[in-house]
């Protein structure tokens, strides 16, 4: 894995405005990330309203943050996965219809298509080289946001394509981790892996306390009767 950035001290020394939207169907969390002074935004894993009785999709999630960036004055330059959901569908195309912006995921999307062309037994109509992406990241990738500076983190294990993003000092894990009450991600999807999740796990620990980490899940222990989504490394 690609060690952390040297400049990781500049990097931290900067909180973004953190808005999250909280999918109570399927309990994910996406987020609003922005620059204070540019007004410049990234959108984290956006959901798509979907009802399996009918079999349609509807756009009141995606429509409530295409409110709130409209209203907050936010350009939009990236629209951000952190991983293939299996638990819903993503908005991203649609809010990069209304609002702009590049969708990027980790350049190891391409490993979940060729699994998942092999699983499903639909290797000929799935592209697997990526290409419904405007960017796939490397580990290690960076990228500005205004005043901010971003680092795409490898952090597979729930599937092999999982990245984590720290923009300032919050760092977006998606289902890497969850709160310290409920635990890590799941295994059980083609591709995943309790050892390599421990060894990603591991790689966000060695941030510094002070890293504020938002989750894309949250399901409610029973020792907890609010949803939660931000904590810390430690």
């Amino acid at each position: 894995m690609t060690p952390l950035p040297s400049n990781l001290d500049h990097i931290l020394s900067v909180t973004p405005e953190v808005r999250g939207f909280f999918h109570a169907e399927t309990h994910t969390i996406s987020y609003v990330v922005a620059d204070r002074v540019s007004r410049q935004a990234v959108i984290i894993d956006s959901v798509l309203d979907y009802e399996p009785a009918s079999a349609t999709v509807s756009y009141e999630s995606a429509d409530a943050i295409i409110e709130y960036v409209r209203a907050q004055g936010y350009t939009i330059e990236w629209i951000l996965e952190t991983h293939i959901h299996a638990d819903h569908l993503s908005a991203a195309q649609y809010l990069k219809e209304h609002l702009g912006g590049r969708i990027a995921i980790g350049e190891h999307i391409t490993a979940v298509q060729t699994l998942f062309g092999e699983v499903f037994g639909d290797a000929q109509s799935l592209a697997q080289d990526g290409s419904q992406f405007d960017q796939l990241w490397p580990d290690g990738a960076t990228f500005r946001l205004g005043n901010l500076e971003a680092v795409v983190l490898h952090t597979p294990g729930h599937t092999p394509a999982d990245v984590s993003y720290l923009i300032g000092n919050a760092l977006f894990v998606g289902d890497t981790l969850f709160m310290p009450d409920y635990g890590t991600a799941r295994v059980d999807f083609p591709g995943g892996s309790a050892e390599t999740l421990f060894a990603s796990v591991q790689k966000l620990y060695a941030l510094p306390d002070t890293v504020k980490v938002y989750l894309c899940h949250d399901y409610l222990p029973p020792n907890r009767s609010t949803f939660a989504w931000e904590t810390s490394v430690k």
